[in-house]
Order: structure tokens, then sequence, then C-alpha cells
């Protein structure tokens, strides 16, 4: 089984790409537990929310993998949440660092904010997104996990996913 996250700032087409990569291989993609989460609490959240939301999200991600088929489609992982309570906060619970250490992933697809910002009621940072952008990239530098920085329209994103991915399977 291949797995594949897809990481970046707000509005940069994560989800988009997740389900259209997951189409296209006919499989399934994990969704991200934040948005879930996150409407269901019905008030601001604080930093001990990450907590709930990365066990969500791990839990979202082994229900995938048992029904994936070849390939696992991650809309987000651990590497959003880390970012995401630093950012916010400064720092970041140790059993997401700890859970993160052990996630296994096979590539990342770091996307770019070169697509135009979609507003949303869960969002907060339209304008650091550049600033989250090179947070994420040095994050998966500094791991010395593989990736691929995603650029251009949605077409242009799938082309190089498809590639890239192809030459895994």
């Amino acid at each position: 089984m291949i797995t594949v996250s897809i990481i970046g700032p707000e509005s940069t087409g994560k989800t988009t790409l997740a389900k259209s990569l997951a189409a296209h291989y006919e499989t399934v993609w994990v969704e991200e537990y934040a948005r879930e989460y996150l409407d269901s609490i019905g008030r601001p959240y604080t930093q001990s929310d990450l907590l709930e939301i990365a066990s969500g999200q791990l839990k979202k991600q082994k229900e995938g993998r048992k029904n994936a088929n070849k390939l696992l489609v991650q809309d987000t992982d651990l590497y959003v949440i880390k970012v995401w309570s630093e950012f916010k906060y400064g720092s970041c619970d140790p059993y997401i660092l700890q859970q993160l250490d052990m996630q296994f992933v096979d590539l990342y697809f770091l996307t770019f904010f070169d697509v135009p910002y979609q507003d949303d009621p869960q969002r907060e940072n339209r304008n650091e997104r550049p600033e989250l952008f090179d947070i994420y990239e040095k994050e998966l530098k500094k791991s010395g996990v593989p990736y691929v920085v995603l650029q251009g329209d949605h077409s242009k994103r799938m082309k190089e996913a498809i590639s890239t991915i192809n030459n895994l399977l």
C-alpha cells in the first residue's frame, strides 16, 4: 500500500486534489478530521482540542487504510496539526510529536499558495499562506521525507501528482 499525504497552507487545493486523486485511482481518501470536530464543538477551539483532532485524524487514517485500493490518499496528516499548533500557540503537544514520528507516509504533496483564497468560517490565515508554506517545507526538509511541491491550476497539479504516484506504484 502506498500512502500519500497532501499538506500545505489553508485554501491551497488540498481537498480538491485528494478527492480527484482518489477518483482517478479508484481508491479512498481520508478527509481532514479537524473540520468535522470543529463543526461539532460549538465554540472556539483551544490548543487542547488539537489532541482530539490528532486522535480523530489517526483513527480516520487507520479506517482509510482498511478500505484503500493499493493507494491511500490523505487530505492532511499530523504535520498539519503540528504546524497549526506551533503557529497559533507556539508549541505542540508531545503526544502529537510522538505520533508524527511513528507515522509512515511514502510521499507528501505540498500545495503552493498560487490558487485563489476561498473564504471559509474555519480558515484563519489568509495573509499568512506564504509564511505557512515556508514552515511546511522546512518541516518536510528537516524530516527527510520525500515530497513534491505542487503548483499551478488543478489540472497541472493532477498531472504532476499522477506522474509521481505512477512512479511509486
